[in-house]
C-alpha cells in the first residue's frame, strides 16, 4: 500500500445510500469488506463519520434551534454511526475501538491521542466520534485536526460524488470534473470539498485530500494503494 497511515472521512449521507434517512446496511458492509482487505495489507486507519443521515446541525439551526443544541444533537448522530459502523467492521473481523469526542464511556472510549495511535499500531481501525466535541465545527474540520493529531499520510473524503466538480453535477451535467487541485484552487474559487477550516488545516501541515465515490466497491484500497480515482488535492501542482 501506498500509505502507512489514514484517515478516512465517511459523511453521513454516504452510510444511508439511496434511502432518504438512517443507514443502509449493505452500504456499511460494503465499506467493511474494502476496510478489511486495507487493514490486512498492513495500513494503519482511522475513520471520522458523519451524522448527517439521521441530523445536521446548520439543518437544525436553520429551522429556529439554538445553534450550540444543534450542533450537539449532530455530535450524537455521529456516535450512533460510529457504533453501527464498529459493529459492521467486528463481524467482518476487523478489531475496532470507538472515540468519542463527548464522553459517554458505556458506548466509547474517550477520545486520548496518544492511545488512538497505540490502538493503530495494533492493528486496530479507530473510529473518532462526536466531531471536535465543540459546537460550530464540522466533521470535515475534525477529519483534518485528527490527520494531523494522529500524524496521517492523508485525508480520504468518501462520498457520492466521484471527485471535486466546478459545480453540483447532480444539477448541472455539464459540471467540470477536477484531477488535480491545490489547496489553494479550492479556497480561492470557493469549490464544495470541505469547510475552509478543514482546507487551512490540511494546508497548513502539508496532508493531501483525496475525494472519491465510496459506493464503486474496492474504491477505499484503490485509494490506499495509491492508485489515481477521483480528485487529488495537493500542497502544489
Amino acid at each position: 500500500m501506498a500509505y502507512r497511515r489514514v484517515l478516512l472521512k465517511l459523511s453521513g449521507e454516504a452510510l444511508m445510500g439511496n434511502q432518504g434517512y438512517g443507514i443502509d446496511p449493505a452500504i456499511v458492509s460494503a465499506i467493511a469488506t474494502d476496510v478489511l482487505e486495507v487493514v490486512s495489507a498492513g495500513t494503519q486507519l482511522a475513520i471520522v463519520v458523519g451524522g448527517g443521515n439521521i441530523f445536521r446541525g446548520l439543518k437544525g439551526s436553520a429551522a429556529g434551534m439554538d445553534r450550540a443544541t444543534a450542533d450537539y444533537v449532530g455530535m450524537l448522530a455521529t456516535v450512533m454511526n460510529a457504533i453501527t459502523l464498529q459493529d459492521s467492521l467486528e463481524r467482518a473481523g476487523v478489531p475496532t475501538r470507538v472515540q468519542s469526542a463527548i464522553s459517554m464511556q458505556e458506548v466509547a472510549e474517550p477520545y486520548i491521542r496518544r492511545r488512538a495511535i497505540r490502538h493503530m499500531e495494533k492493528g486496530r481501525v479507530v473510529i473518532f466520534a462526536a466531531g471536535t466535541g465543540n459546537p460550530f465545527f464540522t466533521t470535515d474540520t475534525t477529519a483534518a485536526l485528527r490527520a494531523a493529531e494522529i500524524g496521517a499520510d492523508v485525508v480520504f473524503k468518501a462520498t457520492k460524488v466521484d471527485g471535486v466538480y466546478d459545480r453540483d453535477p447532480q444539477q448541472h451535467p455539464d459540471a467540470k470534473r477536477y484531477d488535480t487541485l491545490t489547496f489553494l484552487d479550492v479556497l480561492s474559487d470557493e469549490l464544495a470539498v470541505m469547510d475552509g477550516a478543514a482546507i487551512a488545516l490540511c494546508k497548513d501541515n502539508a496532508i493531501p485530500i483525496v475525494v472519491f465515490d465510496v459506493f464503486v466497491r474496492g474504491n477505499i484500497r484503490k485509494a490506499v494503494a495509491g492508485e489515481f480515482i477521483g480528485t487529488r488535492i495537493v500542497p502544489h501542482r
